[in-house]
């Protein structure tokens, strides 16, 4: 179908980044938003907005009754869901369908067939991709996944089948560890998500976070190479770059060459990221799972390739097919991307909402920065704390380095505690100068070095 209106189902940075992507191409816009967000950047940016209820994000940004009304109401002919909150829910995406509105993002089917973590594992095996040792299916009863821990050999990992953002995942090192911890995430994932479903997966120690970006039209697949996204806390991902530096040209053919073999296996439509760990000691890489949506660290892909991804995402929601093949693809340089949090990294990374009193954007050759704030604005306690992301491209990494430092000194947010101070330590730690890092690197880290977090009491983030 022809898409002329977008109904952007979602808030802050990536609403933003949507309504800019859909002007660009001549779309009008409609963007919801609950109580908390009426001041918010996206709806002054949009060409109509709807409120759809108050702040609790149950009541506005995940009820799909008060946004398919506004879909209608507002005659949008398509809803980009963008990520978290109702992306990835397969139900939503067949709601969208069954209104008549486009839904830019892959099927209900797709999505619920990759969001179950043993059912995606089955279809990467299928495909012919490697995947990491582990159950072949979802487990409930503790006793008999235990001896198939056993089997698999200790440590591993205890992943809820309906796990998302860390949770209902658990390390076990042992039988009594297991027997303990299998029934946590089990309970943690049951409350989390209605599904207590669990799986097992060997641990391959000290492994790197790699992903690959792919788009597809449901006949058409190819893959805009990969992301390293290792350096994380609490399994939730702080920096991100591409390319992996850790990869050799024939791996990273093997590695993109799988992923979009898994996205042809599931006649993929959209904008997807399909997860790896990599061990640079072996070599080999191992798939982890499929995240069918846009992802946060898009923007890094975008800087080394010279492809507007959202475009082409809304482009493929309309039913037409990529506008490019492989071979249109290429890389130039370096890219990286950190998470500026309204958190306190000296407090434990405390959320740290407040009122914007001042905003420094930083410039110059190769920087980006996707935001959602403005001077006088009030952060919401009531969401995700991301309030940004600083991205930086250069001929070489050593080079983006350099430029994400400057970056990150010239950004200033008010008041406002961010975790900017965190940025600045990690680009003058060697380790991380070098690449010599992995998926366990960063938390021990944090705690050798918060004093380097201090931030002066109501002076610039």
């Amino acid at each position: 179908m022809s898409i002329s209106k977008i109904l952007i189902a979602n808030r802050g940075e990536i609403a933003v980044r949507i309504i800019r992507a859909a002007q660009e191409n001549g779309l009008k816009t409609v963007q919801v938003y609950s109580e908390a967000d009426k001041s918010s950047l996206a709806v002054q940016m949009a060409d109509e907005t709807v409120e759809i209820g108050p702040a609790a994000a149950q009541k506005s940004y995940l009820s799909v009754g008060a946004i398919l009304d506004a879909a209608r109401s507002s005659g949008s002919d398509a809803v980009h869901p963008g990520y978290g909150f109702l992306a990835e829910n397969a139900e939503f995406a067949d709601a969208v369908e069954a209104a008549g509105l486009a839904f830019i993002g892959p099927s209900g089917e797709v999505i619920r067939r990759m969001g179950d973590k043993a059912a995606a594992r089955q279809a990467a095996k299928d495909a012919g991709v490697p995947i990491i040792p582990g159950s072949d299916s979802v487990f409930e009863d503790f006793e008999k996944a235990e001896g198939l821990a056993k089997e698999i050999g200790f440590p591993v990992m205890i992943k809820a089948t309906a796990g998302g953002g860390g949770r209902g995942i658990r390390i076990a090192n042992d039988e009594k560890e297991f027997s303990r911890l299998a029934p946590q995430a089990s309970a943690e994932a049951k409350a989390a998500f209605g599904d207590g479903g669990l799986y097992l997966e060997k641990v391959v120690e000290d492994a790197r976070h790699v992903e690959v970006q792919i788009l597809g039209d449901g006949g058409n697949f190819v893959h805009f190479f990969e992301r390293e996204c290792s350096l994380q806390r609490r399994r939730q991902k702080v920096w991100e770059e591409a390319p992996c530096t850790a990869l050799s040209p024939e791996t990273r053919n093997a590695l993109c060459s799988s992923a979009v073999a898994l996205a042809a296996a599931v006649s993929y439509r959209g904008a997807g990221t399909i997860e790896y760990l990599f061990d640079d000691r072996s070599g080999e890489f191992y798939f982890i799972e499929m995240n069918t949506r846009i992802q946060v660290e898009h923007p890094i892909t975008e800087c080394i390739t010279g492809v507007d991804l959202l475009a082409e995402m809304i482009r493929v929601g309309g039913g037409k097919k990529l506008s490019f093949v492989q071979s249109d693809i290429g890389m130039r340089g370096h890219s990286i991307e950190v998470r500026i949090n309204a958190e306190d990294p000296a407090n434990n990374f405390m959320p740290f909402p407040g009122v914007v009193r001042d905003l420094k954007v930083p410039g110059g050759p190769g920087v980006r920065f996707d935001h959602f704030l403005y001077p006088g604005y009030q952060i919401p306690p009531f969401y995700d704390s991301l309030l940004g992301k600083l991205i930086v491209h250069a001929e070489n990494r050593d080079k983006a380095i350099t430029r994400l430092k400057r970056a990150v000194s010239e950004l200033s947010i008010g008041e406002v505690k961010t975790t900017k101070p965190l940025f600045l330590a990690l680009t003058e730690e060697p380790d991380v100068r070098a690449g010599q890092f992995h998926t366990k690197w960063l938390e021990p880290w944090l705690e050798q070095n918060s004093s380097k977090f201090a931030q002066q009491e109501g002076g610039p983030s």
